[in-house]
This record gives C-alpha cells, sequence and structure tokens, in this order.
C-alpha cells in the first residue's frame, strides 16, 4: 500500500511538471509591478523581441552574473537592437523596495519586476534563478533555459562560456533556426510562496 501511494504520487508529481513544462511553451501575457510601482505588460512590446530573466537577490548565481557586469553587458548589446529586457523576482519574501535597491546597486539597465505571489512565475514554469525566456516578434518563446553553459562560472572568468541567450538572439535576429531552443536552468530554485 504505501509503495503504491509513492509510485502514485511521484506519477502525479511528473503529470504537474509536464503540464508547466508544457505551459511554458505557450505565449503567457501578464502585467506586473516595476521597482518603482509601474504597472508593466507584457502586451506593452507588442512586435518587439522580449528577454525575461528570473532573478533572486538571495541568490548567488544571479548576483555571479551581475558583479561581472555580464548580465547587463548582455542587455545593453541587445537593446541596442531594439530587444526589450526585463526581469521578474518571484521570490517570495523579497519586496519591490529590495527589488529597486539592487537594481541600482548592480547598476542593472532595464527594470525589475516583482512577481512575489508567484504567480507569473508558475505561469512560465520558471523554476530556477536566473532562468531566461527569448520570445519572438510574435511572443512565441523561443528559447528557454540557462543563460550559458557555465553553472560553476570557472567559463565566465577565462571568458569561454558559451552564452545560450546570445546564441539564440543572434540566430533569431538573422532568421535562422534557433539551433539550441531549449536548456536545463541553473541557479537556486525560485522560491515560490
Amino acid at each position: 500500500m504505501k509503495k503504491q501511494f509513492v509510485v502514485s504520487a511521484l506519477v502525479a508529481a511528473m503529470v504537474v511538471m509536464l503540464g508547466m513544462r508544457a505551459a511554458a511553451d505557450e505565449v503567457k501575457g501578464f502585467t506586473l509591478q516595476d521597482q518603482d510601482g509601474e504597472e508593466v505588460s507584457l502586451s506593452d512590446f507588442e512586435g518587439k523581441v522580449v528577454v525575461l530573466e528570473w532573478t533572486s537577490w538571495s541568490c548567488p548565481f544571479p548576483i555571479r552574473h551581475y558583479n561581472a557586469k555580464n548580465m547587463q553587458a548582455l542587455a545593453e548589446k541587445w537593446m541596442e537592437q531594439d530587444v526589450v529586457w526585463l526581469a521578474i523576482n518571484s521570490t517570495h519574501y523579497e519586496t519591490q523596495e529590495q527589488d529597486k535597491q539592487n537594481r541600482e546597486k548592480f547598476g542593472l539597465p532595464y527594470p525589475v519586476l516583482n512577481d512575489s505571489s508567484g504567480e507569473v512565475g508558475k505561469l512560465y514554469g520558471a523554476t530556477n534563478t536566473p532562468h531566461m525566456f527569448v520570445l519572438d516578434k510574435d511572443h512565441t518563446i523561443v528559447y528557454q533555459g540557462a543563460i550559458d553553459d557555465d553553472p560553476r562560472g570557472a567559463k565566465l572568468q577565462e571568458g569561454t562560456a558559451l552564452n545560450y541567450v546570445d546564441q539564440a538572439l543572434t540566430e533569431l535576429f538573422a532568421d535562422e533556426e534557433i539551433s539550441v531552443p531549449k536548456t536545463p536552468a541553473y541557479g537556486c530554485t525560485v522560491k515560490y510562496p
């Protein structure tokens, strides 16, 4: 009986996870407040390529990228091409004020949207910080997963990390097929309520 319960629980968990993953492939609209309390909606950026970056101030993985300034540099590079870059913080215990302070501290050139309810994160199936999503001009997800192939940070220091987001955006703007549309995200798990 106990074994049957465990198997049933595992099957149920797999169904939920598969449902989240399937949902993440669909276009999902949202409206959230940024660090200044201004409402930002995905629909505000119709016809534009959008990058969504899940973040957290209590996770060392995005902080490593902010300290190295590589996340900011990548965002600035593509913002010059009219790409919209939005960070989303779904950590249930982190506030809009913390988003504002850390955006300033790390010099992020893009807004940080507060999703402490976790609603948008769950809608997209965001699992880690950072978890990246690239949306084409129709807001279809063309890439989702890790920022790069360097979870330990060694390649970042050497400058040899393969940046999946940069690669996907380059291919998207060249009207090429996205060679790597999905990778496993690394980092801390999103701390949903």
